[in-house]
């Protein structure tokens, strides 16, 4: 909360390609249509400038938007399509081994600081360098190669508990669903037992760290490899300006050491119901060393971002810290070869995270795809 002003803890973000989670909502009575501010992907600065894909066939606008993009000369454009036609060939494929930085070594250097870059920390909380190819990959592929609107960006109009929890919430409920508030699982035996209380199977729908706390003393060995994940931070600095209103809801910014934010949302834009005006978050990605510097630092270093990195008029009056929010286990490193844990731990005991197996880094639709994935790994206990 700022003031009464309620603020999460992250700005969140999904693309149209995100299918099972715009199924999830809609099963549980979550309109997406009313709840998201949906536009074809846009990765543009304050000043206009940048890629901008317009409605219809990714594909088709993704070139488009390419070939018009003016800022970037005539051989850095054709790099970037021939590198993406590359991709295309090879099916969206790369070795296990290869990072991002590698798969883009041949590109030119304003084509990655200005696109890959950004794109990657965006998508997987990871830097280039150290962010799996494959997995970059295919959230590339989802995002091009599935359809009309699958590139769209849709950009949270209220906050995320009443985007899903709150529905999901009232939709268990009204199908007879016991919900336990308030109540710790402390332990969870082979039978299944949880807390002593007995159960047919058991899903784990919760955080890496609570899922090794509760799997290891039955199944040490799974617990082992889902301790060992590295994380990355996300850091957001809520700015407060009053009166001021962007001509875009999203726009794109360039991060270097002294300028730590990738991206940043007017909110009041977004906002139907007028409680967040004039508040804007600025979404640092791949937050280590500002994290390492401190919060202050960072909100300090966003301001001075926020004020000339602007065109002038941007602010109607000039922007003030509000809050520094920190999540400093937000999403695990998403690094090449890495050994994540199976969907199954166990006969009856499966676990439903986006830290499972699956194509997918830590993002909301790989969380329901897990949790799809752990329901049907029950199924021969369940029939």
């Amino acid at each position: 909360m700022h003031g009464d002003v309620p603020l999460d803890n992250g700005q969140h973000i999904l693309i149209g390609a995100y299918r099972e989670t715009l199924a999830l909502m809609r099963t549980v009575g979550a309109d997406p249509d009313a709840l998201f501010d949906r536009r074809p992907l846009a990765l543009v600065d304050p000043h206009g400038h940048g890629l901008a894909l317009s409605a219809g066939p990714p594909v088709l606008a993704f070139v488009r938007a390419v070939v018009a993009l003016r800022s970037w000369s005539l051989s850095e454009r054709a790099a970037l399509l021939a590198a993406a036609l590359r991709w295309r060939l090879a099916g969206f494929s790369a070795p296990e081994s290869q990072s991002v930085a590698g798969l883009t070594s041949d590109l030119p250097r304003r084509v990655r600081a200005e696109l890959i870059d950004p794109l990657c920390v965006a998508a997987l909380n990871t830097p280039s360098e150290r962010a799996s190819a494959q997995i970059f990959l295919r959230v590339l592929r989802d995002a091009l190669f599935s359809g009309a609107g699958s590139a769209d960006l849709l950009l949270p109009r209220v906050s995320l508990s009443a985007l899903l929890p709150e529905p999901a919430t009232r939709w268990l409920a009204s199908q007879g669903v016991a919900l336990h508030w308030g109540h710790r699982v402390q332990r969870i035996e082979p039978g299944w037992r949880v807390d002593g209380e007995p159960f047919d199977a058991v899903l784990l729908a919760c955080t890496v760290a609570e899922a090794v706390r509760l799997a290891a003393p039955v199944v040490p060995a799974w617990a082992a490899q889902a301790a060992l994940f590295e994380y990355e931070p996300i850091v957001t600095v809520y700015l407060q300006s009053a009166r001021s209103r962007w001509p875009r809801p999203m726009v794109a910014l360039a991060s270097d050491e002294n300028r730590p934010a990738q991206f940043a949302f007017d909110l009041g834009t977004l906002d139907a119901t007028g409680r967040r005006e004039g508040i804007f978050a600025f979404v640092v990605s791949g937050a280590r060393r500002w994290v390492e510097r401190g919060a202050q630092a960072c909100g300090e270093a966003v301001l001075r971002q926020a004020l000339e990195g602007f065109p002038a008029g941007a602010w109607a009056v000039p922007p003030t810290v509000a809050r520094v929010l920190t999540e400093r286990r937000a999403t695990f490193l998403c690094t090449p070869e890495l050994q994540r844990p199976p969907t199954l731990v166990a006969r009856g005991l499966a676990a439903a995270g986006d830290y499972v197996n699956g194509p997918y880094p830590s993002t909301l639709e790989g969380a329901v795809r897990a949790g799809i994935t752990g329901l049907q790994s029950l199924h021969p206990v369940l029939s």
